[in-house]
């Protein structure tokens, strides 16, 4: 059988649902938004999505979860100019980034002989054309790092790239839960970053290399936007239709490295009414406004952080008077585990309770939430 009657049956299964699994990316369809669907500012934004910048002096940007999609997506992550850098610094650097944990890579054999070459495609959009690039980073170090370029050829027009990188011999991934492989699309790279070789294999390069030929500028006009969505890297020298997964599916995997409880959560089909129980628990007698109690979440990639909007967004609701009243104090007693955490809080309540009693804790206010991040 020939080689392209292989890639046809490939393809041919891929769209008819098979070869699940594929997909090393998480949330690459920008459907799962569980901080909310627009951002201001850098940081994470659409689950597993990055927004940073370096050394810029007057951009400001919204990115937001689009319904301007490719046929055969809902949704895309969107990044607006609203304030301008007209002139663009050597040292400036304005990019989205996607991490993935290097011990769900042991199968690419990175750093033996039987090392696996990899492709990346994805779909983008932006009135913007011309040369853009995309840096990979290995244990997030510049010591294993290559950098590819593609075209926006066809302003405001949806265009799939495949973007096939070697195999790597030399490097291993990390066995472990850290950072193993970074993707990084450039919207913007001064001359620091952009003037030297573009490397053919993976090795150590150099900053003038790491967008070596990147010439689009996103940050240069309050008109510019520029959109992705279809992000999917896999094993092959060959890509595949894209692999659509279930929300529930998607939403769990984000779950893993971070969790918002909300009150107001439509994005994720909640009612903007709901009032989640975050916490139960005791409160002791004579303990005036003490809540003491366990919240469970899903399994993180390591011990997370928990932290709340703010403490008056909570209510402590007692079986015996005083029944509720909003809280003035929140901490996480030692360190969070993996799935559940102990909590400590204060409330406003007037009086203590003349007994022991149990009591519990939940969200009262229709901009609260609590956040369990794990982020690599």
């Amino acid at each position: 059988m020939s080689r392209a009657r292989d890639f046809a049956d490939l393809a041919g299964a891929a769209d008819a649902g098979g070869l699940t699994g594929r997909n090393l990316v998480i949330n690459g369809a920008m459907q799962v938004a569980q901080r909310g669907t627009s951002f201001t500012s850098t940081g994470y934004t659409l689950d597993r999505m990055q927004m940073l910048t370096a050394n810029t002096d007057n951009v400001a940007f919204t990115t937001t979860q689009s319904s301007t999609a490719p046929d055969g997506f809902a949704n895309s992550l969107k990044v607006d100019i609203t304030t301008a850098e007209t002139t663009l610094d050597s040292n400036e650097l304005f990019r989205l980034l996607h991490k993935i944990e290097g011990q769900d890579l042991q199968h690419l054999s990175y750093g033996s002989s039987a090392a696996k070459s990899v492709t990346l495609s994805f779909y983008v959009r932006s009135n913007v054309t011309g040369i853009y690039t995309v840096e990979f980073r290995l244990n997030a170090s510049g010591t294993s790092t290559i950098t590819k370029q593609y075209t926006i050829s066809s302003a405001d027009t949806w265009e799939r790239k495949e973007l096939t990188l070697p195999a790597n011999t030399a490097t291993a991934i990390s066995n472990n839960n850290s950072n193993g492989f970074e993707i990084s699309f450039a919207l913007a790279a001064g001359s620091n970053f952009t003037t030297g070789a573009l490397g053919t294999s993976w090795a150590t390069t150099a900053t003038e290399s790491r967008y070596a030929g990147h010439a689009a500028n996103v940050m240069s006009s309050t008109s510019n936007e520029w959109y992705i969505t279809g992000v999917q890297l896999e094993v092959g020298e060959q890509a595949t239709p894209f692999e659509h997964r279930s929300f529930g599916d998607e939403l769990a995997r984000c779950r893993r490295y971070f969790e918002r409880i909300a009150k107001s959560a439509t994005q994720l089909g909640q009612s903007s009414d709901a009032s989640p129980v975050v916490w139960s628990g005791l409160s002791r007698s004579g303990n005036s406004g003490n809540n003491q109690g366990m919240i469970v979440y899903e399994t993180k990639r390591n011990n997370p952080t928990l932290s709340v909007s703010a403490a008056s967004h909570f209510n402590g609701i007692y079986p015996i008077s005083p029944f509720a009243s909003s809280l003035s104090g929140f901490a996480i007693s030692g360190t969070a585990g993996l799935n559940r955490a102990y909590a400590n809080a204060t409330n406003n309540a007037s009086s203590a309770p003349t007994t022991d009693c149990g009591s519990m804790v939940n969200i009262g206010d229709s901009s609260g939430y609590l956040d369990i991040d794990a982020e690599l």
